[in-house]
């Protein structure tokens, strides 16, 4: 089953009146980027969420965010009493000897080194457990909107596909009438110089024959199927192909390409001009595939 590279995920947790919540976001991107903003407590688990991440989504942009919120007597910050009045001390001389009249000073000193101290939390075991089962709680809400993503994608493909096995069948019609075209217009051509040239009728048979071959584009149009039943068997596939399936679609292109090159006819032209159209749209959803 296929997997859109979008998706989001949120949880959260109370631990000892401490609220943390978890919210992830992914995008397309061609490789895993990772990007985790977390308070400095928990800092030390980043490299065990990042293997977590790595394992459940493989490619995309992810950002991480973990954000704890304190209940009000939490003292999480510590003011350095004595720190202030040796600052305040200094700038009072200071302001008297430049006869500064102002002396607020207030938001000065706190604004100076270590007049506010973050107090030393330490994560306990059951805290951490926590912290890591609603991460991969998370993790899974992510994973889920990833797959509902990639299942709309795959139907959308799926349609396109249909749409260009539909128009390659539209061109049936045309390749018989249009061999006969060429054949008729190089035979004119070949009457109106005929008093001019005289001209052996087994080699220009010969040479008719060899043109004729050259515009055929039965093998294009051969391959070109396989490639589109090879596609639909990736895109069932268990495991997410968003590169192998970008290659089928490649080789899907070298033959739409080669048609069009060849058909030599302004209906089969348009058709062709329609099959890349479909292909580009179904280019742009695996963009968006893992």
């Amino acid at each position: 089953m296929i997997k859109s590279m979008t998706g989001y995920g949120k949880s959260s947790f109370e631990y000892k009146g401490k609220k943390v919540s978890i919210e992830i976001k992914s995008l397309n991107s061609k490789q895993f980027d990772l990007n985790i903003k977390a308070p400095q407590l928990y800092r030390a688990f980043e490299s065990k969420i990042r293997n977590l991440t790595l394992a459940k989504l493989e490619r995309g942009k992810v950002d991480v965010y973990i954000n704890a919120e304190y209940p009000e007597n939490y003292a999480h910050y510590t003011f350095n009493r004595s720190l202030y009045y040796k600052y305040h001390n200094e700038l009072i001389d200071i302001a008297r000897e430049t006869q500064d009249k102002t002396r607020e000073f207030l938001p000065i000193i706190m604004q100076l080194p270590d007049i506010m101290t973050q107090g030393k939390d330490e994560t306990s075991d059951e805290e951490k457990e926590k912290l890591l089962d609603c991460f991969k709680q998370a993790l899974e809400q992510l994973d889920n909107f990833r797959l509902s993503e990639g299942l709309m994608l795959m139907k959308d493909c799926e349609n396109r596909l249909n749409m260009m096995l539909n128009l390659i069948a539209a061109v049936e019609p045309y390749e018989e009438q249009r061999i006969e075209n060429v054949k008729n217009k190089l035979i004119k051509q070949l009457n109106d110089i005929e008093n001019d040239i005289k001209t052996d009728k087994n080699r220009f048979e010969q040479e008719l024959i060899y043109y004729l071959e050259k515009m055929d584009f039965s093998e294009e149009k051969t391959r070109f199927k396989q490639h589109c039943k090879y596609f639909s068997e990736t895109l069932h596939e268990n495991n997410t192909n968003g590169k192998k399936l970008s290659f089928i679609v490649q080789e899907m292109g070298r033959e739409i390409n080669t048609l069009g090159s060849k058909a030599n006819d302004f209906e089969i032209q348009k058709l062709v001009v329609q099959m890349k159209d479909e292909l580009e749209k179904i280019k742009e959803q695996l963009a968006n595939i893992v």
